[in-house]
């Protein structure tokens, strides 16, 4: 089988952005693959441009000798929905004519998706000309996703939207999916029958550390990552509520930033709400620190049928912390924190059964927190292990089909 010459990363994110596609390319640019990457500006996760970057139209630079091809995102997405739907058109304008003038580089195109589905589009609409093969590793699920957004779900979005997605995974040759829920929805959008593979996440960082952040003296739960509307966390401070009354020395510390951060503030401060802590976004490669002083970590999403065949990128992570999670949400994360006994769940939106969950969790002994601890490793070595998923991801992907 022939080595494919080039390939063309596609993907909404990139370094500096912290997401597993920084580590995907590392790799293959380690094992001599020849790489170059389209993505826009990067904006995230504040929705505005990063500092030391400039919002231009276009402009190419260099990451580790490969070629960056940037272009403008639109500031505020983060907080609006029209401005979110605007990128994505922008998406699909301006990745069309960039591709248009450098599309005959490449003999395979791979397709990182996280939120917007319209980064394939111009490839895909491309493709008769150039001739390349489409790989795509979808993250998120349309038209799903756009319909928990808020978009409305009426006959007219949805015969487009459907059309879109259609026309999208038609033409893409490989479909990767990051979850298994995927499967079934994308095969009832397929007229004709498309390889559809399961490639998870992996950790993307090893989240077990020796040292130990400095958190608030007590029982600390603690929530890490995006903080958005999705991640359901009003309810959870409101549940915590009553838990930090009964125990004063219990602590909830949530960590990282994003669009519903100075709201969620704002509610703990009109309510009153004791004993929450905000650290603010932390590095990375701090993060294993304040995993070891806490108690349990707390992964949660709102009650939305997405959600539940959805396994969120810090799950893997949380893993590798070997620490109790608590899942505060329905599905198929739920059901593998009860299937290999990793900690406790509750229904994202019954806030008496989050309560519970807390109380649980802080009436357990030493030695049953610590059962749940040991049992992580057994699912992350199973399913997501992070050298068999980026073989299976070369094979696929380099290896002619």
């Amino acid at each position: 089988m022939l080595m494919a010459k080039k390939a063309l990363i596609i993907t909404e994110v990139f370094d500096p952005e912290d997401f597993i596609i920084n580590d995907l390319v590392d790799s293959w640019l380690a094992k001599g693959y020849e790489l170059e990457i389209l993505t826009r500006n990067p904006s995230y996760p504040y929705g505005k441009v990063l500092e030391g970057y400039k919002n231009k139209i276009y402009s190419k630079s260099t990451y580790k000798n490969t070629i960056i091809h940037r272009f403008l995102v639109i500031p505020g997405y983060q907080n609006s929905l029209f401005k979110k739907i605007l990128n994505y058109i922008n998406y699909m304008f301006l990745s069309f004519w960039i591709l248009l003038f450098i599309g005959r580089k490449f003999d395979k195109v791979f397709i990182y998706q996280t939120g917007p589905l319209t980064n394939a589009f111009s490839p895909v609409l491309l493709k008769p000309i150039f001739r390349y093969k489409i790989t795509i590793w979808s993250q998120d699920l349309w038209p799903d996703t756009i319909y928990a957004y808020g978009l409305k779900k009426t006959k007219f979005t949805h015969f487009i939207l459907t059309r879109l997605v259609r026309f999208i995974y038609s033409g893409c040759d490989t479909i990767l999916i990051s979850c298994k829920g995927f499967r079934e929805k994308i095969e009832s959008l397929l007229k004709k029958k498309k390889p559809i593979y399961w490639i998870p996440n992996w950790p993307m960082i090893d989240g077990f550390s020796e040292d130990k952040a400095i958190l608030p003296e007590g029982f600390n739960f603690t929530f890490a990552g995006n903080i958005g509307k999705v991640q359901n966390l009003d309810q959870i401070v409101s549940a915590f509520k009553s838990v930090a009354l009964k125990h004063p020395n219990a602590y909830l510390n949530i960590i990282g930033d994003g669009s519903y951060l100075e709201e969620l503030k704002r509610i703990c401060e009109e309510e009153n709400l004791p004993n929450i802590n905000f650290t603010g976004r932390k590095p990375v490669s701090e993060m294993p620190n304040y995993f070891a002083a806490s108690d349990v970590l707390l992964i949660s999403l709102v009650d939305v049928p997405l959600y539940e065949i959805m396994i969120p990128s810090k799950f893997q992570t949380y893993l590798t912390a070997k620490k109790p999670i608590y899942g505060v949400m329905k599905g198929e994360v739920a059901e593998l924190i009860n299937q290999y006994n990793l900690g406790v769940t509750a229904l994202p939106s019954s806030i008496e059964e989050i309560e519970t969950g807390f109380d649980k969790f802080i009436q357990l002994s030493k030695e049953e927190l610590a059962e749940f601890s040991t049992n992580s490793m057994e699912l992350l070595n199973e399913s997501f292990d992070e050298g068999k998923t980026k073989e299976n991801l070369n094979t696929l992907f380099w290896n002619d089909q």
